[in-house]
C-alpha cells in the first residue's frame, strides 16, 4: 500500500476547468442564465435597476429591461466576469450568514478598510471588477474557501 492509496476520496477531486470566456460559443451558452441569475440576485439584494446596471459595468436601465424580456446572446467577457464575481459573493454571503443578513450585508455600512465606511454595494459600484474580485476574495477567505 502506498501513501496515495491512503488519501481520502475527496482529495482525488478534480474540479472542472473554468469556462473559457474568450470562446464565443461558451459566452453564448452562459449569457441567458447569467441574466436570469442577475434578476434573482437583484431581487434578493433589493437592488435598483441603476444598481444592476452599475454592477454590470454601465448598462442603461432600458437595456436591462430589454435583457430581462429577451436575454442577449452574448453578454461579453467583462459582463460575464462581473456576474461570476457577484454570484460568488452571493454564495459566500449565504455560506457565512443565516437569514436576512446574507442579503442585506451589501447595503450595510462596513468598517473593513476595503469599504472605508461605505456599503459594500457602493464600493463595488465605484470600483468595478477589481473591487468585485476583492470582495469575493475577502468573503471566500472568511469562509475558508479561498
Amino acid at each position: 500500500m502506498t501513501i496515495t492509496d491512503l488519501r481520502a476520496p475527496a482529495s482525488r477531486y478534480e474540479p472542472p476547468a473554468p469556462p473559457d470566456l474568450t470562446d464565443v460559443a461558451e459566452r453564448r451558452r452562459l449569457s441567458p442564465p447569467a441574466v436570469r441569475a442577475m434578476e434573482r440576485l437583484a431581487e434578493a439584494w433589493e437592488l435598483t435597476v441603476e444598481d444592476v446596471g452599475g454592477l454590470l459595468g454601465g448598462v442603461p436601465a432600458s437595456t436591462w429591461h430589454s435583457w430581462r424580456a429577451n436575454p442577449p446572446t452574448d453578454l461579453g467577457f467583462d459582463r460575464l466576469m462581473r456576474v461570476s464575481y457577484l454570484l460568488g459573493i452571493f454564495t459566500a454571503l449565504h455560506a457565512l450568514h443565516r437569514g436576512e443578513l446574507a442579503d442585506t450585508w451589501v447595503r450595510r455600512p462596513n468598517t473593513n478598510p476595503l469599504f472605508g465606511g461605505r456599503t459594500p454595494l457602493a464600493a463595488m459600484l465605484a470600483g468595478g471588477i477589481p473591487v468585485l474580485a476583492e470582495v469575493r476574495a475577502l468573503l471566500d477567505g472568511r469562509r475558508g474557501g479561498g
